[in-house]
């Protein structure tokens, strides 16, 4: 997408979860980043200054709710309570990393929804409506009362398959049955087959992958997912991929949360690469891991999604 003339009313505000992401959103826009202080006390309490003018305006916050999520969800809250003190006309929170968002069902008894938990303290601080990319799961759309939109990073990835491992001889791969929505949505652009993991968790960051539906000999396949965090579930899928025929094996995912010994385990998996976006801000750890770890921008993607919300333009037709 090509640079845009900024429109009138609308300003962007940065968190600190990730800075590089809204400096680039905010040069695609052509729009300063608004003029404020978002630090911490000595106790590490959440202090925000608004530094100029925002009566009227149409304010975009852009703070993904990552590592480290508390203190970055808080820092959301408190900006978006800043705003709407200040007569903000509308504040919407562009969240590229919607935290939280795996914990959207009660698991067992006597045990929380903070997904839905969340979503009422954004709402409640002042939010007038979210813009995230690529929700865990569809059904927290309906957790928020205010407008939210969930934009895909599918086109993205898209783009890149095409560019760099072309279309030959490809097969996706959905890592396991709940992400078949997912998978078949990205086989159906590239014009490809599908195949699934059947894949079993004994516990909590750790999985065992059991066998692959589909015929994945000689294929270069596509492991597609919304989030990487320990790596286990990609790193062990790659393994049972090669060893049932596959030619070569990468992934892309949306999040890269990468959490613990992920980098590592990745880095010394069968996977050829692991391609992730900018939701995220990238840590020194997965900046060094260049042979392995490659990241793509969604920032124009949230850029024109941020334009047409402004413009009272559909969004969704970003898709079609």
């Amino acid at each position: 997408m090509t640079e845009m003339k900024a429109a009138r009313g609308m300003k962007l505000l940065a968190g600190n979860s990730n800075p590089a992401l809204a400096e680039n959103m905010a040069r695609i826009l052509k729009l300063p980043l608004v003029d404020a202080v978002v630090r911490r006390f000595a106790d590490m309490e959440v202090f925000v200054e608004i530094r100029e003018n925002v009566r009227g305006e149409d304010i975009f916050v852009i703070q993904s709710t990552s590592y480290p999520a508390n203190d970055n969800l808080m820092e959301l809250l408190i900006v978006i309570d800043a705003l709407r003190r200040s007569s903000a006309r509308r504040i919407t929170a562009v969240i590229p990393y919607f935290g939280y968002a795996r914990q959207d069902r009660k698991v067992g008894p006597r045990t929380p929804i903070s997904a839905k938990l969340v979503a009422n303290l954004i709402t409640h601080a002042g939010a007038d409506r979210v813009l995230t990319v690529d929700l865990h799961a569809g059904q927290i759309q309906g957790f928020f009362d205010i407008p939210t939109d969930n934009l895909f990073a599918m086109p993205v990835m898209v783009k890149d398959i095409t560019d760099y491992l072309g279309q030959d001889n490809l097969m996706v791969i959905s890592p396991d049955v709940g992400g078949v929505v997912r998978a078949r949505a990205l086989a159906k652009r590239l014009g490809t087959d599908l195949a699934i993991v059947d894949k079993r968790r004994e516990r909590a960051g750790e999985s065992e992958v059991m066998n692959i539906i589909g015929d994945v000999e000689g294929r270069s396949c596509i492991l597609i997912d919304d989030i990487v965090d320990s790596g286990g579930t990609i790193c062990n899928a790659a393994e049972v991929l090669l060893r049932e025929g596959a030619k070569d094996v990468c992934a892309y995912a949306t999040h890269g949360v990468l959490s613990g010994g992920a980098v590592a385990r990745i880095k010394g998996s069968k996977l050829k690469s692991l391609v992730i976006t900018d939701s995220i801000a990238v840590t020194p750890e997965i900046a060094q891991a260049t042979g392995h770890i490659r990241r793509i921008s969604i920032a124009s993607l949230l850029a024109e999604a941020i334009r047409r919300i402004n413009s009272e333009e559909s969004v969704s037709s970003l898709f079609d």
